[in-house]
């Protein structure tokens, strides 16, 4: 299992809560996941061929949908699989910020191109705090229904204190770059 991908993972965690088509699983990635994981349908749909190769889940065809939809359900392997996974170390946690890059070789462009990447990272994150800032208050209020919210809720709480920090960083940053002009 060392080799295994991350992809299969993800995706097996996806369908360990409902039975998903390939396009659900990449909505979700660009939604529900997408401020820890992202992924491409170019490495989607081949990890979904995988799965059901190696019996890690089943494909059926969606007979009441006019588009014949391929719908995946994890199986007991599948899950077997999920949760041996689970339990091994992580191997890599990274940060990578195409923004952070830019302003690590600041010295080769303006104060005021240091500061536009600044505002439209502030601005990007400005934007998404509030799904999470909602989805906190949903969760809240469903912890009891299902043992999965708190799950989900501690890595939205992790998200709303890393991206407040953002902000905070942001302002600063700012302040003092506008010192240096």
């Amino acid at each position: 299992m060392a080799n295994e991908k991350k992809i299969d993972c993800v995706i097996l965690g996806l369908l360990s809560h409902e039975e998903l088509t390939g396009y659900e699983i990449k909505k979700r990635m660009d939604t529900t996941l997408k401020y820890f994981w992202s992924a491409s349908y170019g490495s989607i749909y081949p990890a979904l061929n995988d799965l059901v190769n190696r019996g890690l889940a089943i494909k059926k065809e969606d007979t009441e949908s006019k588009r014949n939809k391929q719908i995946y359900t994890i199986t007991k392997e599948g899950r077997d699989y999920l949760k041996k996974w689970l339990t091994l170390p992580i191997e890599k946690d990274e940060l990578r910020y195409e923004t952070l890059l830019k302003l690590f070789f600041g010295n080769e462009q303006s104060v005021e191109q240091a500061l536009f990447h600044i505002e439209a990272f502030e601005k990007k994150i400005e934007k998404e705090l509030p799904y999470l800032l909602n989805a906190e208050e949903t969760l809240n209020k469903n912890l009891n229904n299902d043992i999965a919210h708190k799950y989900y809720l501690l890595t939205v709480e992790f998200g709303i204190k890393t991206y407040r920090t953002y902000l905070e960083w942001c302002k600063e940053a700012k302040d003092f770059l506008s010192d240096e002009g």
